[in-house]
């Protein structure tokens, strides 16, 4: 299982190439804020742990492990976001608070989750009755 940082480096990885159809470790850098000697040194242990294919100078792709595994820390990332929106966090909180939880729930907490965001979605009346509830404990 990959460490959160590693999570980070997939997660953002995956992102990249979606997006763009590759992935440079001057993008990663940039995106994640770090030096592209760290990026360098990261993108290695992944190549090591089977997570990407890594040739130096060519660039670097996923293996399906890898895809895998960064297809579901993206589903994470956007699950929280969409249960913190539901719940009424402002919006100029929501990416700090799910970079700060997304790396301490469990996969079945996650799954819970988006269970409970498909029941307020699945019912517009639902959403409606939780923003009262919110509006009434403002008050």
């Amino acid at each position: 299982m990959p460490t959160p940082s590693m999570e980070d480096y997939i997660e953002q990885i995956y992102l990249l190439i979606e997006g763009k159809g590759y992935a440079r470790v001057s993008d990663i850098a940039e995106s994640l804020s770090v030096h592209p000697s760290s990026v360098t040194k990261m993108v290695q242990k992944l190549d090591k742990d089977e997570y990407l294919v890594y040739e130096k100078y060519r660039g670097l792709s996923l293996t399906p492990k890898g895809n895998k595994i960064g297809k579901r820390l993206v589903y994470r990332h956007e699950l929280l976001e969409q249960l913190l929106k539901i719940i009424g966090v402002k919006e100029e909180n929501i990416y700090d608070d799910v970079e700060g939880i997304e790396h301490h729930l469990s996969w079945d907490s996650i799954d819970r989750i988006g269970d409970l965001v498909q029941f307020f979605e699945e019912d517009p009346g639902r959403m409606e009755a939780l923003r009262l509830i919110q509006k009434q404990n403002e008050e």
